[in-house]
């Protein structure tokens, strides 16, 4: 279940940290808002990678789309030097 806390118990961020695990962020509100996420570093990692990955497929997909990134075979074999 989501933790969420004021911003104003970071005053106390040991009991804000405990409530932080993989998988479970801890929401901070501010005047009753949502303001700031904690999460603990592997999650954060991997939504990194995540993003990184899902930037290049959608890359690869443009470039399928505009077709200008194929290769011939004679092409490709002179890439690869065969």
């Amino acid at each position: 279940m989501a933790s969420i806390l004021p911003v104003s118990d970071l005053r106390n961020y040991n009991e804000v940290l405990k409530n932080c695990q993989i998988g479970e962020p801890v929401f901070l509100t501010k005047n009753g808002r949502g303001r700031f996420v904690v999460v603990d570093i592997e999650d954060y990692e991997r939504d990194k990678a995540e993003k990184k990955l899902l930037e290049k497929l959608y890359e690869a997909e443009e470039a399928v789309i505009d077709g200008n990134c194929w290769l011939t075979m004679d092409e490709l074999k002179a890439e690869v030097g065969e």
